[in-house]
């Protein structure tokens, strides 16, 4: 039987977005960070071939940056894993070499931004290298999480009790996330994540809204964060499909 469960986006980006998922238990939603995290894969510098390296860094400490460089992933099904592509850098001082100096054999995997600092090169210093970015998953090296900043919370709701006894001050009542107001979805940034700023005067009580859950994600630019969601869900039904076919042998 398949299950239905209610998404609503609460802010929505390219790269980050924040989004409430309800009728799902808390280790359901554990599952859904660490997929995002651990199970999508990307493509990511793993190996490289320096021709030149006049820099004032080890080739070991380049190929670790090279290696840090977020690259735009195809689609899913256009790579297996373990498939590589070559990308090339030629850069000459004085001036800086970028991100975006890398050149790729696939116009499906480009440097995600092109001005992220590689090395700082003086006059008459070069560097000269060729590398293969690798398709692999998060759980095999960090370098392959496209997921950067992923992580959920209860959905919070207040309940206003009545008014605050005389002679009695508002206090600072400190939440972050996202509230639900009689209903309405509020970034709890709207009020300095001070309830005694929405609420003042007032005497309230805060309560985990229950199999409700507010996730945040954001990609380093290896896709979008709605392809992130997506193939994160893809990734655990695929596995729970294996585990159920495993159970039945």
């Amino acid at each position: 039987m398949t299950e239905e469960y209610d998404v609503e986006f609460v802010e929505r980006e390219d790269r980050k977005a924040r989004f409430l998922v309800r009728g799902i238990t808390p280790a359901f939603a554990n599952g859904i960070r660490r997929a995002m995290i651990a199970d999508v894969p990307t493509m990511a510098i793993d190996t490289v071939r320096f021709v030149e390296n006049s820099s004032v860094m080890f080739d070991e400490q380049l190929a670790l940056r090279l290696g840090l460089v977020p690259l735009t992933t195809p689609p899913a099904g256009e790579f297996a894993e373990g498939e590589s592509v070559t990308l090339s850098i030629d850069v000459e001082g004085p001036g800086t070499a970028y991100s975006g100096d890398l050149f790729s054999s696939d116009e499906l995997v480009q440097p995600a931004d092109e001005n992220v600092p590689i090395i700082e090169l003086t006059d008459g210093q070069r560097l000269e290298a060729e590398a293969d970015a690798v398709y692999d998953r998060g759980k095999s090296h960090a370098k392959h999480q496209g997921g950067v900043a992923v992580g959920y919370r209860h959905l919070q709701k207040v309940v206003v009790e009545g008014d605050l006894p005389e002679f009695e001050d508002d206090e600072a009542r400190i939440v972050r996330g996202v509230i639900e107001d009689d209903g309405e979805l509020v970034p709890t940034s709207e009020f300095d994540h001070d309830l005694s700023n929405r609420y003042p005067g007032k005497e309230i009580r805060v309560e985990d809204v229950p199999n409700a859950f507010v996730f945040h994600a954001e990609t380093d630019g290896s896709f979008t964060v709605d392809e992130l969601v997506a193939r994160a869900a893809d990734s655990l039904e695929s596995r729970a499909v294996e585990l159920e076919n495993a159970v039945q042998l």
